[in-house]
């Protein structure tokens, strides 16, 4: 009895099939791993800002701590955005007079604040709270990076739910005195793996795995 399907009709059918898989396994597994990339995160991106603002001037040169700006990080879920008031007293009015501080200038004549840039970003389905971990010694740097060594922030971590769940997990590679929270370059005094272990029953952290937790 003759075939009822010519020889090439099993070539087709398997790259069918093998079409198939890739759509359904390939396509979604390629996307995950595009949104993960800096490219779609915008990771190590500099971010430009109405005024060249220099975190290294600020910090290092001028020793100001990260909650002279940032003056809500302890007791809100978000840092706070300093208003443009903030930037005057500190500078020589011949600074204040120069092109450079023209936004600044402008914004207090019209009462309106500056439009800073976000630098980090969590998409809207993600709670996050900076006075929890701030308060439970997450130190700056653990998220945002060195900026004490940034001309233009950029977005130093990955942000993504395994980047967040790792600290989650094992909070006592992470914590740190609540007094060096600001600190650049952090470097313990005693192996983190006993500083961190005793922090973590002293400031009372939880490992906190639940979905809830940043999906409500």
């Amino acid at each position: 009895m003759p075939a009822l399907f010519p020889p090439w009709t099993n070539v087709v059918a398997r790259a069918s099939l093998i079409a198939a898989v890739v759509l359904v396994v390939g396509v979604p597994a390629a996307l995950m791993a595009w949104v993960r990339a800096p490219n779609a995160t915008r990771r190590y991106e500099p971010v430009a800002q109405p005024i060249a603002f220099d975190h290294r001037v600020h910090v290092v040169g001028e020793h100001i701590d990260c909650r002279y700006c940032h003056f809500s990080v302890e007791r809100s879920s978000t840092a706070g955005i300093p208003p443009t008031s903030t930037c005057v007293p500190c500078h020589s009015q011949t600074l204040l007079g120069s092109s450079t501080f023209a936004p600044v200038r402008r914004s207090m004549e019209a009462n309106t604040p500056l439009q800073w840039k976000r630098v980090t970003s969590l998409p809207g389905f993600v709670y996050f709270n900076h006075a929890i971990h701030v308060n439970k010694g997450v130190g700056c740097e653990s998220c945002h990076g060195r900026v004490d060594q940034m001309a233009t922030v950029y977005q130093a971590a990955p942000l993504t739910m395994g980047w967040c769940l790792s600290c989650h997990r094992y909070p006592a590679a992470f914590v740190r005195p609540r007094a060096e929270v600001t600190a650049m370059g952090y470097a313990p005094r005693q192996p983190q793996r006993v500083i961190g272990a005793r922090l973590v029953r002293e400031y009372h952290v939880r490992r906190l795995t639940n979905c809830t937790t940043c999906h409500r």
